[in-house]
């Protein structure tokens, strides 16, 4: 009884090891290339907007610590997305490439960004494609890349908000989505809707039009999202009572995490 109890504890403890070995092996990689805007403090350009250690409003300070709750690693890159490049990535964060208003020389996404990126999901790269109202995003070179997926980020504005007032205009309901474990309501503001065909789908939709799309492609997955809406400013608990989007930062990446399937090594 006693050598049976103690290899029970053995093999939960080699379970424990192995999980931690390998969700701490995915290393989750934020663009900064197609996104790469800059302001002026102190008469210095610095980055900023979307940068894993911005702990202001513009950052993913937030979702990157769920990332790290999930024991995953957070890393950025500053280049076009090679084969090179991309090498030891689980997941592969693009947001909101830069437009001429953003950037005076843009990195705007290529057929061969597109190509690269697409063959690294076939291996079973996961992909995220967080978009944005059409008047704050760069969408016809997105839209190369999207198309390998069977995505197209349209010209439009969806859940227009005007003030605090028009709050709930901005309101999804979420309970039952297999994207969400936790997270019932949550709020995005002036998004783009989401066209699909096969292989990609709808994955939340609001009265009808597509907010996010995922689609299987290869062995690997691909989540595309209307807007940037899990960024410091709506994960920080400022979002009225009710609102879940900081528990939806932690349900978004503990889903993509299980959707890795790629060698990392």
């Amino acid at each position: 009884m006693v050598l049976k109890t103690r290899l029970c504890r053995l093999l939960a403890l080699i379970v424990i090891c192995t999980f931690t070995l390998t969700a701490s092996a995915q290393v989750v990689r934020l663009d900064y290339y197609f996104n790469h805007e800059v302001h002026k403090v102190n008469g210095q350009s610095v980055r900023f907007h979307y940068l894993w250690d911005e702990t202001q409003n513009t950052g993913f300070s937030i979702w990157g610590a769920d990332f790290k709750k999930c024991g995953a690693t957070l890393d950025s890159l500053n280049a076009a997305p090679t084969k090179a490049n991309l090498k030891g990535t689980a997941i592969y964060i693009i947001v909101d490439p830069d437009t001429k208003k953003e950037s005076p020389n843009p990195n705007y996404i290529t057929q061969t960004d597109a190509d690269n990126i697409a063959a690294w999901v076939k291996g079973g790269g996961v992909l995220v494609m967080m978009a944005n109202d059409s008047a704050n995003v760069e969408l016809p070179h997105f839209n190369i890349l999207a198309a390998k997926f069977g995505m197209h980020f349209n010209d439009d504005l969806q859940n227009h908000v005007i003030d605090d007032n028009h709050f709930e205009d901005g309101a999804i309901i979420t309970t039952g989505n297999p994207l969400f474990k936790t997270a019932g309501k949550i709020f995005m503001k002036d998004v783009c809707s989401i066209g699909t065909q096969f292989p990609a789908k709808p994955a939340l939709t609001k009265n009808g039009v597509t907010i996010i799309a995922q689609a299987k492609f290869g062995k690997g997955t691909v989540l595309a999202v209307g807007d940037p809406w899990l960024y410091n400013e709506y994960t920080n608990g400022r979002l009225p009572a009710g609102y879940q989007n900081d528990k939806a930062g932690l349900d978004i990446a503990e889903w993509l995490l299980k959707c890795v399937n790629i060698k990392l090594n």
